[in-house]
């Protein structure tokens, strides 16, 4: 009998996991629309909607009769109810802290941004700033408080194998601190970190509907050169301990020196400071710029456009070892696509020639084509869609599908 109500349970949480997923993906449906998508029947459907709608989960949307006399009575959509749950995500990199707070439907609810330099979190520990950004964001929306579910923040580097801390991280002073843990006992809920890369690949799926399906290599063109992939729509199931810095694979053995010590990195090569050493011919060997002002990059993007041989010889060496990069990682996964996000991915024009030089030389690119090349310069975007929809997918799964049934429970027609 134990084994036929744990069954019984599992199958529920199950299928209210795939109803809160149809919802999440699709935007608003109606209970028939949901039936379809999910494959339950209609009256589970009904059945579930009207157990969340009970629990404040879901609501119903009002009926738009528009200028149309509709026949029958029309359906009635549901959506999520957006102030039972709220999740807090901070975007940590080189130059900016920016803490956000999203109610349950996925709606910016505030945001405060905070600019940090080389010594910041020398000055003050990256907990101590983490807690003064999420304290100051309490108090100006008193009324959330007890509604913060959970809360990650977006980092870049190498995590330590639990997950609770970076083992190291192009921002200065921001690894060897146990993050989640800290945070997580001071405000009372789960609070997590997420790689950069990781976050660009789920954001990606979610701002580009007809990519959820393919193989997607997203590449980070900035400060710093990051990766993340989706395969078959979705994401790579490497851990974030796992050796995913593409932008430390090695392109030429004892080539420029990177900025995390090691010479002939990828990001040697194609990150902002290494345009910015090429196209003013500075040697290789030069200690990289610890940060380059982003309007300083962007001018050398104008003056690549405006025909400047060195800058245009920059970002091709750039494309050049970004495609080797991606050629070997064509050689264990099929992708079919390339997109190229952040402030270099304007450039695209002076790289592609020796990306797809590069990309060309692979075998498996000769045999299955290369992957389609994709871009967009505004990486925030990827990155707090993939955040957000990451800890809001957390809710659903495991705060909300998981919730006892209500005893009162009745199903309801469309």
């Amino acid at each position: 009998m134990k084994r036929a109500v744990s069954d019984a349970d599992s199958m529920r949480r199950h299928n209210r996991a795939l109803v809160l997923r149809a919802l999440r993906q699709q935007g608003e449906l109606s209970r028939t629309q949901i039936a379809q998508i999910t494959g339950l029947s209609h009256a589970s459907v009904s059945a579930m909607v009207a157990d969340l709608m009970q629990q404040s989960i879901l609501r119903e949307l009002p009926i738009d009769f528009g200028d149309q006399r509709l026949r029958g009575r029309p359906a009635i959509n549901v959506s999520f109810e957006r102030a039972v749950h709220n999740v807090l995500v901070l975007e940590i990199d080189v130059t900016k802290v920016r803490t956000s707070l999203v109610d349950y439907s996925g709606t910016l609810v505030d945001r405060i941004d905070l600019d940090v330099g080389p010594d910041t979190f020398h000055r003050q520990s990256p907990v101590q700033l983490i807690s003064e950004r999420i304290e100051r964001m309490l108090v100006r929306n008193p009324d959330r408080r007890a509604s913060i579910t959970r809360g990650a923040v977006s980092v870049q580097g190498i995590l330590d194998r639990n997950g609770s801390a970076l083992k190291w991280s192009p921002v200065p002073g921001f690894s060897g601190h146990n993050i989640s843990d800290e945070i997580g006992h001071r405000f009372g809920f789960p609070f997590r970190l997420f790689k950069r890369g990781r976050l660009l690949a789920e954001g990606t799926r979610w701002l580009h509907p007809e990519l959820r399906s393919a193989n997607v290599a997203t590449v980070f063109l900035g400060s710093t050169i990051g990766l993340g992939m989706t395969l078959h729509g979705r994401n790579s199931q490497m851990g974030d301990d796992a050796a995913t810095e593409f932008g430390h694979m090695i392109h030429i053995p004892g080539g420029a020196l990177c900025r995390c010590g090691m010479r002939g990195c990828i990001e040697a090569y194609a990150a902002d400071y290494a345009v910015l050493r090429s196209t003013y011919g500075v040697k290789d060997t030069a200690q990289p710029a610890m940060a380059v002002p982003q309007e300083r990059f962007s001018e050398l993007v104008g003056a690549a456009l405006r025909g400047d041989r060195n800058a245009k010889y920059a970002f091709a060496q750039a494309g050049s070892a970004i495609g080797f990069g991606i050629s070997r990682l064509m050689t264990v996964f099929d992708l079919t696509h390339l997109m190229l996000v952040g402030p270099g991915a304007r450039a695209l024009s002076f790289m592609r020639e020796a990306l797809e030089s590069a990309l060309a030389d692979s075998l498996v690119g000769r045999i299955h084509g290369q992957p389609q090349i994709l871009a967009q310069d505004d990486e925030s975007q990827p990155v707090f869609k993939g955040l957000v929809m990451k800890l809001l997918e957390e809710v659903d799964e495991f705060d909300v599908a998981a919730l006892p049934p209500v005893a009162s429970s009745v199903g309801a027609s469309e």
